[in-house]
């Protein structure tokens, strides 16, 4: 695949396959016009009826992560209407690249610091919202040659959803990736949780290491889900983790001022809605732990961590995280996301569910795009079988 894909003209469009009626239309609208009150203040509104929570495609995260890493307004703002009112939402753009491969392709809107890519959906709407959609990517595809979504839940209505509508139009589709990642979802308590979880041996070495680590001052844990001293908080986090590999790498939030701006602006925007959940662990009454939740009826996203790797013998991360255990015990909370990486060292082995994520590839437009993107898809598959 050396070469730049040529995309043929959709002139033969092939037969829509029946699909009933499908409430609702999609337009794809300029993300600065969510920026009025009115447009957030109903945006706000679909996130507390949405059929899935997705905290990073909801107005205070999403509008700053756009601000910050798209000025020059390139990403679309794909807006479902059904009645007149906002009913479902998702960040699209188009891209002139295939990961490595100079194929163009629509895809919904991914950055470093986004970690789950679901649209925001009025609940009953999904099958609506996929037609939509679907229908609105062929007559838009331009040069791409396919709809790509990443990091999408593989699992729940809006999956599901999506897998009965590309069966009923029989429009071809491929899961080209797939991973698991921790998960927090259990009906035990905390402490059973963690007896479960860790054997004997690991836990009575946790113990000796929070006793260690008291030796060294006072030891303290504060869980906070209001805004105060919020401002501090936030600067302590970004200095914590910037002070680690991740600064040396040039990965930390702190690194770059974009992240470092949707970081703040993010957490304060959380906190306004109630959506924000800090644990903090203190020697003396300087973090050496940090960690922010953010809450989403029925679940919860562990959005970031960080340790002062000076203390790294005694596991402050690992004993911070035993008490995140306590949102399994928090009233309305189902479940958990990590938002870790698949086969993470440390996390894996506390929390022993897992949440199952891929990337799907979508045929859109005409006869002969499809056909193009079916040679695609199976030479895709063919080197990586796994993906399916």
């Amino acid at each position: 695949m050396a070469s730049k894909a040529k995309v043929p003209s959709d002139a033969a469009r092939p037969p829509a396959a029946p699909s009933g009626v499908s409430a609702g239309q999609v337009r794809a609208v300029s993300w600065q016009a969510f920026e009025a009150p009115e447009a957030r203040l109903a945006w706000d509104a679909l996130a507390e009826c949405a059929a899935e929570p997705n905290p990073f495609h909801e107005s205070w995260y999403l509008l700053p992560a756009l601000r910050a890493l798209d000025p020059a307004g390139a990403v679309k703002v794909l807006r479902f209407e059904a009645g007149g009112e906002l009913a479902g939402l998702l960040p699209v753009r188009h891209e002139k690249r295939y990961y490595r491969w100079p194929i163009p392709q629509l895809c919904t809107w991914i950055h470093g610091n986004c970690f789950q890519s679901a649209p925001l959906v009025a609940r009953g709407l999904e099958r609506a919202f996929w037609r939509a959609f679907l229908a609105w990517a062929d007559d838009n595809a331009g040069s791409a040659l396919f709809l790509h979504l990443a990091q999408v839940p593989l699992q729940g209505p809006l999956y599901d959803a999506l897998q009965a509508v590309l069966a009923e139009q029989g429009r071809l589709a491929g899961l080209v990736h797939r991973e698991e990642r921790a998960m927090l979802a259990s009906e035990l308590s905390a402490e059973a949780y963690f007896e479960a979880s860790l054997s004997g041996k690991k836990r009575k070495e946790l113990r000796r290491q929070f006793a260690r680590l008291s030796e060294q001052g006072e030891l303290a844990f504060e869980r906070r889900d209001d805004d105060a001293h919020l401002a501090r908080w936030t600067e302590d986090f970004l200095a914590l983790e910037h002070s680690g590999w991740k600064g040396a790498a040039g990965s930390a939030l702190a690194s770059h001022q974009g992240t470092t701006r949707l970081f703040k602006e993010a957490l304060f925007g959380a906190a306004s809605r109630g959506r924000l959940e800090r644990l903090t662990l203190s020697l003396d009454g300087e973090p050496i732990a940090m960690l922010a939740n953010f809450i989403t009826a029925p679940g919860a996203y562990s959005y970031k961590t960080a340790f002062d790797e000076r203390f790294a013998r005694y596991s402050p991360g690992v004993l911070v995280q035993r008490e995140n255990l306590a949102l399994l015990d928090r009233a309305g909370i189902d479940w958990v996301d990590s938002c870790a990486a698949a086969d993470h060292p440390m996390i894996d082995h506390i929390w022993r569910e897992r949440r199952a994520v891929g990337r799907l590839s979508i045929a859109i437009g005409g006869t002969l795009r499809r056909a193009l993107f079916a040679r695609l898809l199976k030479a895709e598959l063919g080197r990586s079988p796994a993906g399916i």
